[in-house]
């Protein structure tokens, strides 16, 4: 079977929104080239009969349109280049290697055989071809270390727009009790699951599609929501109402521009601001919920 490589050329700041985009035409894994640090290099891989030569005009207007939600797409191209299936299987073997992600986490390739250097270190295996996201953006590792910060053990979480579930396998490593993971893309679910598998942990955690929280009213001890921005505002109310008092919620996915938008939405909702990380132009915020002490 032949593929088409899709590469998209944009800024940092938009590169999750591509992403997004990518993702909803169908796309699995995404490779991030951002070593020009004048632009970023997204490129993914479509079977060669999905009609991409007419997705090309549609995906460039949704990209320049990214504009209207503040967002500089940069030059937006998109462009496409043929490869045979020998070639689409080498591609996610050059690119995707163990990577030692925090203190204690590694990301692992499904196919690749590791070795933990240490007792303490623990190995996330993850199927880049399915994984929407390796594990290996500035975001997710974002991510990943506020929960290496803020996990106790013993806790109940919520994980929003779970992706390739790897915050959700990082958890529970950590230590989280109870997990459920949602994401309102049936394939992003597939793909958790399949990562999920790959782990142990199918039976651990609970995977299903929602959009954000709506409808859910669990009350939990933790929060984490890697997405974008602009979809954490309206994100952080309904996490407010699921959160149990002196809970935590963890936002990751936000550019340097959007940062005090979502500090200032936070705040105004109540959420008391606890630490802010950063990696170059991305932020994740730790916040909680106060308690009845700090009202």
């Amino acid at each position: 079977m032949d593929w088409i490589k899709l590469t998209v050329t944009t800024t940092n700041e938009a590169s999750e929104a591509v992403i997004n985009l990518l993702m909803e035409n169908g796309a699995g894994g995404v490779e991030i080239d951002d070593s020009d640090l004048s632009q970023v290099e997204l490129a993914t891989y479509f079977q060669a009969q999905a009609g991409l030569v007419e997705l090309l005009p549609e995906l460039e207007q949704k990209i320049a349109q990214l504009r209207e939600f503040g967002l500089d797409p940069g030059k937006g191209t998109v462009k496409l280049a043929e490869l045979d299936d020998d070639s689409w299987a080498d591609v996610w073997k050059k690119y995707y290697h163990p990577v030692r992600l925090t203190r204690y986490l590694t990301i692992v390739p499904s196919w690749e055989s590791y070795t933990p250097g240490s007792t303490d270190e623990k190995v996330i295996k993850l199927d880049p071809g399915r994984a929407f996201g390796t594990g290996t953006h500035p975001t997710t590792k974002l991510a990943l270390q506020a929960l290496e910060t803020v996990v106790r053990g013993g806790e109940t979480m919520i994980d929003v727009g779970t992706g390739s579930g790897v915050l959700s396998i990082a958890a529970k490593y950590f230590g989280v009790e109870q997990i459920a993971a949602y994401d309102v893309d049936a394939e992003a679910v597939k793909a958790a699951e399949e990562n999920l598998a790959l782990n142990g942990m199918q039976d651990a955690i609970t995977v299903g599609a929602n959009d954000l929280l709506a409808g859910i009213k669990t009350k939990v001890e933790l929060i984490t929501a890697n997405i974008l921005a602009e979809i954490i505002v309206p994100l952080i109310p309904q996490a407010y109402e699921c959160l149990k008092p002196g809970g935590i919620f963890i936002t990751s996915g936000i550019i340097v521009d959007k940062k005090d938008l979502i500090v200032s939405e936070l705040e105004a909702k109540g959420f008391v601001i606890d630490q802010v990380l950063n990696i170059k132009d991305w932020y994740s915020i730790i916040a909680h919920m106060p308690t009845t002490d700090e009202v």
